[in-house]
Order: C-alpha cells, then sequence, then structure tokens
C-alpha cells in the first residue's frame, strides 16, 4: 500500500506558490524576532547550556522523578493516572468524562493530545469538544490538523478565516479584519468556558520537587477552562518533568524568547492543588517515550520544550507548510520523534531536511536535531525502509566514489550529457531540474585541471 510522504504533500502546498512565499516570509519573520530577543540577553548561551544540563540529568532520573513528582501531587490531592500508549491516555479521560455524566469538554493547546488523536476518540463515543486556542478553534472548525506547534493555523490567511467564521459563527460575509474575527472568537469561547464542566490542558513543565505543574498560554484560556469547571485533566508527557521549582526561571526565559521573541508567555500558570468541590487529573503519558528513551542516538529528543523554532527556522518547513510531515509534530523535532512511533510510516521524513543545522543552532536545549536526522536516514536505510529508488541510487553513488576510475568515468559521461544532449538532465523526470536552472558543464574537471598544471 503505498503511503502519501512529504515529497508529494510538500508539492500540494507548492502548487500555490504566493502561500508559500507568505508562509516563509512569516516564519522568517517570527525567527528574526527570536533572535533580537536572545541577544538582549548576554547569558543566553549559558542559558541553554544550563537547561540542556537540567534536561540530561531528569533523563537519566527518569524514573525516581516520574515517582517523586506523583508522590507530592498526590499529597497536594492531585490523581495521577499512568498511560503506557495513546490508546489508554484516550479511554483514561473518556472514563473519567463519562463518570461523571459530562459529554461535553473545553481543551486548551496540547499536541501530546494530537499525538493521541484523542479530539477523534472522544468525539466517537458521543463528547463535545471544543478547543479554546484561536489557533486550535480555527483548525479545528476547518476540520484540519495544526501545522505548528505553536502557530497552529499559520497556513490559514485572514480571509480564509474570516469565511470559516461566516460559515460556522455567523459573521458578515467578506469580513476578515484580525480585530472583528478576534472579539467574534472570544464571545464564543466565553459561552464555552460558562457553560463546561470539564476542561483539558496540556502540561509544559512539571515539578518533581513540588507535584505542581505549569502551563504557558498568551491566551488566559487555559486558566479560564480550568478555573471554571468541575474537574481538570491535565495530559503530560513523561519527558515534561524538572527536579525543582527553582529551575523553571531557566526555561521559562527559554521558551517564549524562542517561540515567538516574547521575553515570557503573558500566563504562565502554576497547578498545585484542587479548589473546594473540584478535582485536578494528571494523566503521565508514555506513548514511545521510553523506547526513545533507550536509543541513546535519540534519546535527546526527549528534552524538547516544544517551542517550535527548529520549524520557523528550517528552509524546508517553511517552503513546504507543516501538514506535509502527515504528522502531530511536524518540521525537524517531528522528523525525529515520528521515526520512533512508526519506522516504516514515518520513514520519509529524516530526508525531507538539507541537514543544514539551523535547527540546532537555535533549539533552546541544545538538541542535536540535525545529527540526528542523519542518524535516523541510516536507520532506515539499514533497517530496509527507504524508498526503492533512493536505495538504488545511493548503491550506485556508493560505487561510484568508492573507484577513481568510475569516478571520473561519471564525470566524463556527465559533462559530455550536458554539453551535447542537455535535454536528458533538463528535464521533468529529474527531480533536482524542478526548482534550479542546471549548472553550465565545465570544460574540464578539477583533477583534470590539477594535473595539467600541478608542475606550473
Amino acid at each position: 500500500m503505498h503511503t502519501i510522504d512529504h515529497a508529494e504533500l510538500a508539492d500540494v502546498f507548492n502548487k500555490d506558490e504566493a502561500r508559500v512565499d507568505w508562509h516563509d516570509e512569516t516564519l522568517w519573520w517570527i525567527r528574526q524576532k527570536r533572535d533580537k530577543a536572545v541577544n538582549q540577553l548576554p547569558e543566553w548561551e549559558l542559558l541553554r547550556e544550563t537547561a540542556s544540563k537540567i534536561k540530561e540529568n531528569v533523563l537519566s532520573n527518569l524514573a525516581g522523578y516520574l515517582e517523586e513528582f506523583e508522590g507530592n501531587a498526590q499529597k497536594n490531592g492531585i490523581i495521577v493516572h499512568w498511560a503506557a500508549d495513546a490508546k489508554e491516555h484516550n479511554q483514561i479521560v473518556l472514563n473519567l468524562l463519562k463518570g461523571k455524566g459530562i459529554n461535553k469538554m473545553v481543551k486548551s493547546k496540547s499536541m501530546l493530545t494530537e499525538e493521541c488523536h484523542l479530539n477523534e476518540h472522544l468525539e466517537h463515543n458521543g463528547i463535545e469538544v471544543i478547543d479554546s486556542d484561536l489557533g486550535e478553534r480555527i483548525v479545528q472548525l476547518a476540520k484540519e490538523p495544526p501545522s505548528h506547534i505553536v502557530l497552529p493555523c499559520i497556513h490559514k490567511k485572514k480571509e480564509e478565516i474570516g469565511d470559516l467564521f461566516h460559515e460556522y459563527l455567523g459573521t458578515p460575509a467578506g469580513n476578515a479584519d484580525p480585530q472583528f474575527l478576534t472579539e467574534t472568537a472570544r464571545q464564543h469561547l466565553r459561552e464555552v468556558f460558562l457553560t463546561r464542566r470539564a476542561a483539558l490542558t496540556g502540561v509544559n513543565f512539571a515539578v518533581a520537587e513540588t507535584g505542581e505543574f505549569v502551563v504557558c498560554t498568551n491566551e488566559g484560556n487555559a486558566d479560564m477552562g480550568a478555573h471554571l469547571s468541575e474537574i481538570h485533566i491535565a495530559s503530560m508527557g513523561m519527558e515534561k518533568l524538572i527536579p525543582k521549582r527553582e529551575n523553571l526561571g531557566v526555561f521559562l526565559r527559554l521558551l517564549t524568547r524562542s517561540a515567538t521573541g516574547q521575553p515570557i508567555t503573558t500566563y504562565s500558570s502554576h497547578f498545585s492543588k484542587p479548589r473546594s468541590g473540584t478535582e485536578i487529573h494528571v494523566i503521565i503519558v508514555d506513548n514511545g517515550r521510553s523506547q526513545q528513551l533507550g536509543r541513546p542516538d535519540f534519546r535527546n529528543s526527549l528534552k524538547c520544550i516544544r517551542c517550535g523554532s527548529c520549524m520557523n527556522t528550517c528552509p524546508v518547513y517553511r517552503r513546504s507548510g507543516g501538514h506535509s510531515y502527515h504528522n502531530a509534530i511536524a518540521g525537524p523535532i517531528g522528523a525525529i520523534l515520528a521515526p520512533n512511533l512508526d519506522m516504516e510510516k514515518y520513514a520519509d521524513l529524516p530526508f525531507a531536511s538539507t541537514l543544514c543545522g539551523s535547527c540546532s543552532n537555535v533549539c533552546p536545549v541544545k538538541i542535536d536535531i540535525h545529527q540526528q536526522l542523519y542518524k535516523w536516514r541510516q536507520v532506515i536505510v539499514q533497517k530496509g525502509y527507504a524508498a526503492t529508488g533512493k536505495k538504488a541510487a545511493m548503491k550506485m553513488m556508493s560505487l561510484t566514489l568508492a573507484s577513481p576510475t568510475a569516478y571520473h568515468l561519471g564525470g566524463k559521461a556527465g559533462r559530455f550529457v550536458m554539453k551535447y544532449a542537455p535535454i536528458a538532465v533538463n528535464n521533468k523526470l529529474n527531480p533536482w531540474y524542478k526548482q534550479r536552472d542546471m549548472p553550465e558543464p565545465p570544460k574540464e574537471s578539477f583533477g583534470e585541471w590539477y594535473t595539467k598544471n600541478r608542475k606550473a
């Protein structure tokens, strides 16, 4: 069975050249905002190094920190659940809601629930879910997944959002004024917050020392949902731990500067114990994380704090769109995390990179992203999941580069063809030709030039 891969999906996105240019420029503008923000901090590299070392400590002692967090959370009155995979996580949420006779829930942004396909599971079981993050609500109305972990609807233009709001929220046709649309969403969501008995949030950081967790938003929607509901469910990847509350200062300074160029999120909300008459449930989810932890070459990817800076800087992501990654988390970090879950299904993603290293340069926790992409390529080829054409081409290239004779003959043949039969190269069957002008063939190779001039 043929699965649609990144290249094919990127081709679909690239059909609208104006959108691609706008998407590219917008994300690069955000990358530039990030650069301005971090250059104001002389200690930026020290913060990155400190955060990386804290996360190294967590990953090296994960079992102990998880137990410490569970114990302290339970002392605070939080109910802790453990989920081995997405199916178990979704069932726990469903059971909690059904146990209270709840069939409507409000949800703030959580990439883990996107990874687990929670919305689909709940809706299939008669639970209505409203996403309260504005970007998430927009893509939910459009019946699309988010295309970016921080900017879920970055692929949408305001006119398209205006059309969606006209269709679903009753705004006047053709009104695409951002302020008007935002106010419409605010009024629409206010009613949702006031009437939902259950709210779900993600978890940005969980503090082992205190048993509390922190949720970072710019819209305050997590707070509105959690504080107005009788049951607050928090979905947490098991890697979201930090040892002590004092460590938060490091990560909060890094997170939003990396994501949007802000000094800090508008809201950084601490949840440590339920109010009288309410419940807080934390679901700690594995879903492949322990397997990634056991892969020495890839365990550092679990340091990720979901800032999205690798996407904003990536030349491939910016010009292929988030949906081309056919995975909950797109971009360079998604291309590392996805093959861990299903190597065959996501074998294409580590190849959707130039290996330029820009992602590693901006990562606030110093994940060696481009190195891991390169390592995944090797694993995927060794396991036999690479495309047949790619394997054949690499084998041919390997044989050519291993033999000086074959290399020189190949070079001569290539120059001859480009000079006398350019149509053999300059055609649509050559993927390189689709986006590029092929170079003029040189009169001689470097080897020939060197032999001629070495005694000069």
